[in-house]
């Protein structure tokens, strides 16, 4: 679904990426993992045409986005959920969730405000509460929300439980799991391995801007000092 295939990414004359190379299968969860500074969230700019490449090409449903804007990019179905949330501080819960509303995917059974509130029931009970009256949790439950309201084809989160009480994380992922038994395909950026590895297929992990090791659930599992070596802090 989604191929990145050795991109290179800039912030003016500093290179940030170094042939960058990932997929996303159908219906497939993967992670984007690594140390805060390592590239995650850059490949994940770069994926949704927000920090142009400069090398490589990115495919999605073997359409090629490296050159399309990111409105574009989103209409295509890649729903995003942007590191510090983003949503509307002014808008309420049911106005942030309809202000982006869209089916350009044509799908069959687009996602109803019912359904987000069936997935995160939480939601339901603050419909009429501001963006800036929730807790951060709350915020990053709307995010999702907000972001499936576009019909995506494919989900990113750019650090899915960031800061969030262990409560709070646990509605997060539990949200992800139905997601997940829908077949929505989906990249996560987070630092939570225990429940990256209880959802996800595959993952790859970066170092200084480059693609280390990448692997399936099992083998990630059967490798601590790996993990040690990349994840430990």
């Amino acid at each position: 679904m989604l191929k990145l295939d050795k991109i290179d990414t800039f912030y003016g004359e500093s290179q940030a990426l170094f042939k960058v190379s990932l997929q996303v299968k159908e219906a497939e969860v993967v992670t984007l993992l690594g140390r805060n500074g390592m590239g995650k969230s850059t490949t994940i700019r770069s994926i949704m045409g927000l920090t142009p490449i400069r090398h490589g090409q990115i495919s999605f449903a073997e359409k090629l986005i490296h050159t399309l804007p990111s409105y574009s990019i989103a209409r295509l179905g890649l729903g995003l959920v942007p590191e510090g949330r983003q949503i509307f501080p002014n808008l309420t819960v049911r106005e942030n969730l309809i202000a982006t509303a869209s089916n350009f995917t044509g799908s069959a059974t687009p996602y109803t405000t019912d359904d987000i509130f069936t997935i995160f029931p939480r939601l339901k009970d603050r419909l009429n509460n501001f963006g800036n009256q929730l807790s951060g949790g709350e915020q990053q439950m709307l995010a999702v929300g907000r972001a499936l309201m576009i019909n995506p084809r494919l989900l990113i989160l750019d650090e899915a439980t960031e800061g969030l009480a262990p409560l709070v994380r646990r509605e997060i992922w539990r949200g992800l799991a139905i997601l997940k038994s829908k077949g929505l395909a989906i990249l996560i950026i987070d630092k939570n391995l225990k429940a990256l590895m209880n959802i996800a297929e595959h993952h790859y992990i970066m170092e200084k801007g480059q693609i280390v090791w990448d692997g399936t659930t099992a083998e990630l599992q059967s490798l601590p000092d790996l993990q040690s070596r990349y994840l430990g802090v």
